[in-house]
């Protein structure tokens, strides 16, 4: 359901079904990571920019103490503007990472300022409202000030040109010379992921970390939720997850990262609870040099009906390995560990809200995965809550012309889209191998889209396999063309849609989806494999050989994998510079028109659902009630308020 609609947003809702089934124990234990969950937002704000805490505060103070007109379209500008905020966790988009700007003006927010009574302001100590708005303002004006949170721009200073706040002080050469001496110094066997939680400064001349942790840096949120993890170790299901909550606990505590490693290791072996969560600073999208890791969570249960689809896929994963179209020197010889379910989200925080993945596979450490395995996760109610919500909306009727790719796309897309993201997430990211003594991080600013490449593209080449059908996966041999129909329309014309006039891709998803679209209608035009084609003004895509394609697909893996198994930078560059960056301003343009017929939102997320603990007259807990409908902006404004810590 939605829930709000506002810029190129639409919030929906998602439902938790099955959370009235779990014991009174499993809810406990919902409910106490959940909390854990929520007290982690604060962090991630910091480290999409400094200014991004003190900006919304201060337009939280506006919105809900100013004594002014709020029927005016500046006032009504306003809003919008403070809920791309709280949307994008900060002054960037969530998704281009460029720095978005208000449809109001200074003045018009200094005056808001001014009606609002000074004990309400975020001043700090002996500020005036004067010098609030000179220390605030020019982050939300000036156009040129920190303009990227994420700058992937090739031959800049990464480092110097992204607004994300994980360094300060240090250039990009600085940060790379002070990583590769700690690798250097420290274990090849078993390296941990160096830099994964620490914001890098110089401080008088000397490049130091600032290490996330407690009596560290985002102490008091850290605290917060080490509070509720311990809780939830008290109703945990079994010794295991127990153990993995301690871990975690430990970590946060102590900011070894090798504890952390050893918390991964307990936490992917842990597959019979039933209740699980991911809590932590897990994915470095957010970092220009992919090394720092955003904060993030999501506390789940597993959907045990659906799981049963993944777990013959995990069953399966050595023949998938053995039958990939790489070459043998990086394929596993032994496949360790993969796991997989589909899960209900029941709580989303950090960096998965509102804006969320529909697919995890973890832990991303290579030497882990290697020796240990991977773990992989399908979250099947947030892909009913979009399913439900592109329905009707006449989006596939306006980019697709071929009555019978459409009734194919009808019939199959939500069944292959799901087999596409289980064996992106389950087989793909765990899929092939590193040579011996080749640097994880090789890649730098490019592995986080080779990285998606492979595990899309795995899924992709695995998708018309007969194996699948006689798996039960796909009901035949023609329901894959239903996921490459889309996905080349998605990679070569409607992801466009979340793209400015005049801007290049920035995210790794997109590009990643652009690559293999854009090499694949490259390498197939001699064969006339697959091509745009205009009809009546408008493009459309058209696969004439779909096995064709597919081999297409394969070669491309192939390519992918030996790039990230041989830390080829120079061929990763390339790849993705040439293929993955660049947009065509004419496709483009008649891209955004004809979407912007639809009055359509290109970007989704969610509000969540609200846990309130149920107490007898004794004061224990009795029951957990689960709550719907809380608005968009009345959920920011209490997160803001209860769950404030830095």
């Amino acid at each position: 359901m939605s829930v709000d609609r506002f810029a190129d947003i639409q919030v929906l809702s998602y439902s938790v079904p099955g959370f009235e089934e779990l014991s009174l124990r499993q809810k406990q234990l919902v409910y106490y990571l959940s909390e854990a969950a929520l007290w982690g937002r604060d962090i991630l704000f910091d480290q999409n920019g400094s200014s991004n805490l003190p900006v919304r505060r201060l337009l939280e103070s506006v919105y809900v103490y100013a004594a002014i007109d709020r029927t005016t379209p500046d006032f009504q500008a306003l809003e919008v503007y403070l809920k791309r905020v709280w949307f994008s966790n900060g002054i960037h988009h969530h998704y281009s990472s460029d720095k978005f700007l208000p449809g109001f003006t200074s003045d018009y927010l200094r005056r808001c300022v001014e009606a609002v009574p000074a004990d309400h302001l975020p001043l700090e100590g002996g500020e005036t409202p004067d010098d609030l708005c000179r220390r605030l303002f020019p982050f939300i004006f000036v156009p040129d000030l920190l303009p990227k949170r994420v700058n992937q721009e090739d031959g800049a200073d990464l480092v110097l040109t992204s607004a994300a706040n994980y360094y300060f002080g240090v250039s990009q050469q600085e940060a790379e010379t002070f990583y590769a001496a700690q690798k250097a110094a420290g274990s090849a066997d078993e390296p941990p992921m160096y830099g994964l939680n620490s914001r890098l400064v110089k401080e008088d001349g000397i490049v130091k970390e600032q290490v996330w942790k407690i009596g560290g840096m985002y102490s008091a949120a850290l605290e917060k939720i080490v509070y509720w993890l311990e809780k939830a170790e008290t109703v945990a299901e079994s010794d295991e997850q127990r153990r993995v909550i301690r871990l975690l606990v430990d970590f946060y505590r102590t900011g070894d990262l090798h504890v952390f490693d050893a918390y991964s290791i307990a936490w992917l072996k842990d597959t019979a609870s039933k209740v699980d969560f991911v809590n932590g600073f897990i994915e470095t999208y957010g970092d220009p040099l992919g090394l720092k890791a955003s904060w993030e969570s999501i506390v789940n249960f597993k959907d045990e009906a659906a799981t049963r689809r993944t777990e013959t896929i995990s069953r399966h994963a050595q023949w998938f390995e053995d039958h990939s179209p790489v070459d043998s020197r990086f394929k596993k010889p032994h496949v360790k560990g993969v796991s997989a379910k589909v899960i209900t989200a029941a709580i989303l925080g950090g960096d998965l809200y509102p804006s969320t993945a529909i697919g995890i596979n973890l832990p991303n450490s290579n030497w882990i995965r290697s020796v240990h395995g991977s773990k992989s996760v399908t979250i099947g109610n947030l892909t009913a809550a979009y399913n439900r919500a592109a329905k009707g909306s006449g989006f596939r009727e306006a980019f697709i012309d071929n009555p019978d790719e459409l009734d194919r796309i009808d019939r199959y897309a939500d069944i292959t889209d799901d087999l596409h993201t289980d064996l992106h997430e389950c087989l793909g990211h765990g899929s092939g191998q590193l040579l011996p003594g080749v640097d994880p991080d090789a890649l730098k600013a490019y592995g986080a889209t080779i990285e998606e490449a492979r595990a899309d593209l795995f899924g992709l080449y695995y998708l018309p396999d007969e194996k699948l059908v006689a798996l039960g996966l796909t009901p035949d041999g023609e329901a894959y063309k239903a996921a490459y129909y889309t996905y080349m329309m998605n990679g070569l014309m409607t992801q466009l849609v979340r793209i400015q006039p005049g801007c290049h891709i920035e995210e790794a998803h997109m590009r990643n989806r652009q690559l293999i679209a854009r090499w694949a209608l490259e390498q197939g035009r001699e064969e006339n494999i697959v091509e745009l084609a205009r009809r009546d003004g408008n493009t459309y895509v058209r696969i004439h050989d779909y096995p064709g394609l597919r081999k297409l697909f394969g070669r491309l893996l192939a390519e992918v994998q030996r790039i990230k198994s041989e830390g080829d930078y120079e061929a990763a560059r390339r790849l993705v510079e040439d293929y993955g960056v660049k947009v065509d301003p004419c496709l483009h343009a008649e891209v955004l028109e004809r979407y912007r017929a639809l009055h359509l939102a290109p970007y989704k997320g969610f509000v969540n659902p609200r846990y309130e603990p149920v107490y007898d007259d004794g004061r224990q807990l009795v029951d957990v009630r689960l709550c719907y409908g809380e608005p968009f902006a009345d959920q920011m404004l209490r997160y803001s308020r209860d769950y404030s810590a830095l």
